[in-house]
């Protein structure tokens, strides 16, 4: 690891399928607010919201979107997601920029059938959740529904900060907040969620460390903590459960 701090972000906002210039300008704005070699999180679909009557427009949205996010990449990492269209098929890629480049796509693959997503969305593949390593630390993410799979959780093992863009409804509010709980003390590392608040969103974003202290605030649309890194070295050698 470059360095022991790292100033981790969770943003929190609200964001509407007929405000597409504003939502971006939002999360520009709040980026551009961040430290040089932070972590930020926005959540799922911030760009667009669904969408599900405009996908064409909302996938074109995108990747205009992303050409401008990856200039503020260059000195920090960003995670969010977007709608893309790859080959004809409309997904819900999480994207994870560094350094002016894409460093990871990950469309998502456990789509929420309750909200109607696998009828406009194609789903992912499992091989695509996996750890990357940007400077010296890893990173995974999961977006949204998918952390409800424990089964994804072990694909996470080993990584040092697990990213989780999110668009958790109000009504399962405290199970998000146990899971992504859950998620840091399992894996032994931090999370930083990432959820909507539109009014029936549930907030609840936040950063965990691997000891479980949670850090959140419903109130706020821009979440920080500024994290000691050798605690994820700490956590595995106190309670040795073979994460290394």
């Amino acid at each position: 690891m470059m360095t022991s701090k790292k100033e981790l972000i969770a943003l929190q906002f609200p964001f509407f399928e007929d405000k597409y210039e504003e939502n971006l300008q939002k999360l520009i704005d709040h980026i551009k607010k961040t430290p040089r070699g932070s972590v930020v999180v926005a959540p799922e679909l911030c760009l667009t919201n669904f969408s599900f009557d405009k996908m064409e427009e909302s996938a074109e949205f995108g990747k205009m979107a992303l050409e401008k996010l990856l200039e503020l990449s260059k000195d920090r990492v960003i995670a969010f997601t977007l709608t893309e269209k790859i080959e004809g098929k409309f997904y819900n890629s999480a994207k994870i920029l560094y350094d002016g480049k894409v460093m990871h796509t990950q469309p998502k693959m456990k789509l929420f059938k309750f909200g109607d997503e696998d009828k406009y969305f194609h789903s992912g593949d499992e091989e695509n959740i996996k750890i990357i390593e940007i400077n010296g630390l890893k990173y995974a993410i999961l977006i949204c529904f998918e952390i409800r799979f424990v089964k994804f959780w072990e694909r996470l093992q080993g990584a040092d900060i697990i990213l989780i863009p999110a668009l958790w409804g109000k009504l399962r509010k405290e199970q998000f907040e146990a899971i992504t709980k859950s998620m840091a003390i399992i894996n032994q590392a931090f999370v930083i969620a990432s959820d909507s608040s539109n009014e029936d969103m549930a907030s609840s974003s936040g950063i965990i460390t691997p000891f479980g202290e949670e850090f959140r605030d419903d109130n706020s649309e821009y979440i920080t903590l500024t994290a000691d890194l050798k605690d994820i070295k700490k956590m595995r050698r106190y309670m040795d459960i073979g994460i290394s």
